[in-house]
């Protein structure tokens, strides 16, 4: 008795049989993650904006008490809990910004693998989709950039996370120099001390952020990219694409 040919063809592609009807749960499904994502950055985008009205709010006040007072040391005083308050609401912001980047890897990793569903219930569909169907670190990236080659450098230094960073280490600086400079500390060592104070507290934002994500890479990965030495696209030669993804 001859095996079923579909099965067989099936079974040669690695692919499980899904019946058709269940495009409908999948599509829910997809809705559901886009939604949380939606949300997700909502909320955070909503507490950048206020932190960054909070602090835009701490400079103008400073400015119409100095007009009116003077740099003395009610200015100080003032200067130096506006920074330390500045400085925990954007650690906490950053905090919330680095738990929803890692929150949003793992739900764009649940839609590319519902993707993968739609090309298994649907193979003649692969061409016209620009996202990826894989769920390793490659595919984050494929479906991040909408299929361009981008170098990940250049993801990272370029996110919000990063933006939330460097200017939680500006505030962090001037509230070591405003420190220094109470205590009577002479202006070039006020300067050192300042800078020393900012990239310390930029080197364990950074190191905290990247074991963070370094816990979760590759997380239970189910649809691997393919061998990168097999071709991407028609056409293409293995020495043009490494050199593509070098660009």
């Amino acid at each position: 008795m001859s095996a079923d040919p579909k099965a067989h063809s099936q079974a040669e592609a690695g692919t499980t049989a899904l019946r058709p009807e269940v495009a409908t749960i999948l599509a829910t499904e997809h809705w559901s993650l886009l939604g949380t994502r939606s949300m997700t950055w909502s909320e955070v985008m909503s507490r950048i904006t206020i932190y960054l009205t909070v602090v835009s709010a701490f400079l103008v006040v400073l400015a119409l008490m100095a007009s009116a007072t003077g740099f003395g040391t009610p200015f100080r005083v003032m200067s130096i809990g506006f920074a330390a308050t500045a400085v925990v609401l954007g650690t906490l912001t950053g905090m919330r910004v680095a738990a929803a980047s890692q929150e949003d890897a793992q739900l764009v990793r649940a839609m590319n693998r519902l993707r993968r569903a739609y090309v298994d219930l649907a193979p003649e569909v692969k061409p016209y989709l620009t996202a990826s169907t894989h769920d390793d670190d490659e595919g984050l990236m494929v479906t991040y950039t909408l299929g361009r080659q981008r170098h990940t450098v250049l993801q990272i230094v370029a996110s919000t996370l990063i933006f939330v960073t460097v200017v939680n280490t500006l505030v962090a600086g001037t509230l070591t120099a405003l420190i220094a400079s109470a205590s009577g500390t002479p202006t070039p060592a006020t300067v050192i001390i300042s800078v020393v104070a900012a990239v310390g507290y930029l080197a364990v934002q950074l190191e905290i952020s990247r074991r963070l994500y370094a816990v979760h890479r590759d997380a239970d990965v189910r649809f691997p990219s393919p061998d990168p030495v097999s071709p991407a696209r028609p056409g293409r030669s293995p020495r043009r694409r490494r050199r593509a993804g070098r660009t």
